[in-house]
């Protein structure tokens, strides 16, 4: 796949642009700050061209443009890829706004392939590009901020140690099956127990309250047997397969895929399994940290943030900070599950950074606060901090300062992010990331965040009266 040439004009394409179609104001906006900011493309370009030897040979795919303003277009209507590929296909003025004109649109799978491309650091880079744009728009002066933290999911099922291990001996029994559909001679008395480990889950996860004491560890001891021998007789199954007399290079590097895969999820099952004795085996409390929570999503972190509807949340934790205009000027993927106060200075410093002073305003809730964090936003040169005080007995001092005028309107403006937060969940689509792997997690919470930034540059390029907005007072 390399990122095509401008397409010559043809007959259709003049036709389509005399019928002077005009784009909706949002994508109109759009597509002019994308045009002004050629940066942007060369961006995806760099992705889309990485790795290969001969980019400029080969066949066409999709030009950096149509990659960049087909995302664009995913994220703002949270569509998947088909509808996407069929929504550009049907319309004339998503034709026009992706590029593609009366020229034919590509499958979804040629959208994925070239969405995945795109990297972490490519991402975070176009985010940074599109801010800085705005501020030399005069669109944002950055002289508020407010933040707040968040759970993005991952696409895992609810934890328990019954349904991992069972997922551990059906992933290797996949596995195994498809080594003996290139290789039977390598699985050759080797058992199926699928069924049984899939019965042993299912008991384990119907014993009721006053039957766990009783029946749980002698369930669990048979769940763990079966898990292990699995786990062994795949290992077996691989090591067999590696050393095995292979007829051709293609089922050559078949079999050595499978049996690098049966190691990485063998790994994995150890971990499963340890854990399982730790906890259920032998009674010990296992730290959050050392959980895997999932064999397909390891890097999902469990998430307690004393929420009532949702006490335990499996993802990432998300930190934002929002302009006063409502665009997302700072965005970090944390790990674990960190307070909320250890991001304060952080942030102060990377906005001081970007915009080369500090806000007029810093405003989040309860969680940000302790006293050295709200010296540290009074020694950074903010005039109004505004982070209130959660628990404890405040002084006088404190007390009078969140009495204030400009405390109680910073308070109303942290509210808005709050907002922002739904629109990425409802209208973004990034409550839940249904993308494999962490650097495609970050992939879709960037793009999410930069569908966001574009949206709204677009629209206070469209409606200037929009700029203006109320000052805190000081």
């Amino acid at each position: 796949m390399r990122p095509g040439p401008a397409r010559q004009v043809s007959f259709a394409d003049v036709e389509l642009a005399a019928q002077t179609i005009p784009l909706d104001p949002v994508l109109q906006g759009i597509a002019a700050f994308l045009d002004l900011h050629a940066e942007l493309v060369a961006l995806v370009h760099q992705d889309l061209v990485r790795g290969l030897k001969r980019p400029r040979t080969g066949r066409t795919g999709l030009s950096a443009v149509q990659t960049l303003r087909a995302f664009a277009v995913q994220r703002i209507k949270d569509w998947d890829l088909r509808e996407l590929r069929a929504r550009i296909a049907d319309g004339y003025t998503l034709r026009r706004f992706t590029t593609f004109d009366s020229h034919p649109v590509p499958s979804h799978r040629a959208f994925h392939r070239a969405f995945i491309r795109l990297t972490p650091a490519t991402v975070r880079a176009l985010n940074d590009a599109v801010v800085r744009a705005a501020i030399t728009l005069g669109l944002e002066d950055g002289t508020r901020l407010r933040v707040d933290t968040t759970v993005v999911e991952t696409d895992v099922h609810h934890p328990t140690d019954s349904t991992l291990l069972w997922d551990v001996v059906r992933v290797l029994t996949r596995l195994v099956r498809q080594l003996g559909a290139v290789l039977p001679a390598v699985i050759a008395g080797v058992p199926d127990r699928t069924r049984r480990a899939r019965r042993r889950m299912q008991e384990i996860s119907r014993l009721t309250p006053a039957q766990r004491p009783r029946q749980q560890r002698r369930k669990y001891h048979d769940l763990l047997a079966v898990t292990t021998e699995v786990l062994i007789q795949a290992r077996a199954a691989g090591t067999r397969a590696r050393t095995a007399q292979l007829p051709d290079p293609l089922t050559a590097t078949t079999v050595h895929a499978l049996a690098a895969e049966i190691e990485q999820v063998g790994a994995l099952g150890d971990r499963v399994i340890a854990q399982t004795r730790r906890r259920v085996l032998q009674g010990e409390t296992v730290p959050a940290a050392e959980k895997l929570l999932s064999i397909f999503e390891p890097h999902t972190a469990l998430i307690v943030r004393g929420k009532a509807r949702t006490p335990a949340e499996f993802g990432h934790k998300v930190f934002l900070a929002e302009s006063g205009t409502g665009l997302i000027t700072d965005y970090q993927i944390l790990d674990g599950n960190p307070a909320d106060e250890d991001h304060v200075a952080p942030s102060l410093e990377r906005h001081q950074r970007l915009f080369g002073a500090a806000p007029i305003l810093y405003a989040g809730d309860r969680g940000f606060y302790t006293p050295a964090n709200a010296a540290t936003v009074t020694a950074a040169g903010v005039p109004t901090e505004c982070l209130p005080q959660r628990g404890g007995h405040k002084t006088p001092a404190r007390a009078a300062h969140e009495k204030t005028r400009a405390f109680k309107q910073g308070q109303r403006f942290r509210a808005g992010i709050e907002g922002r937060i739904s629109v990425l969940f409802r209208g973004r689509g990034m409550k839940r990331c249904l993308l494999t792997g962490r650097a495609r997690f970050e992939v879709f919470v960037g793009l999410a965040i930069l569908a966001n930034n574009l949206l709204r540059i677009a629209e206070l390029l469209t409606h200037p009266a929009r700029r203006r907005r109320r000052r805190p007072a000081l």
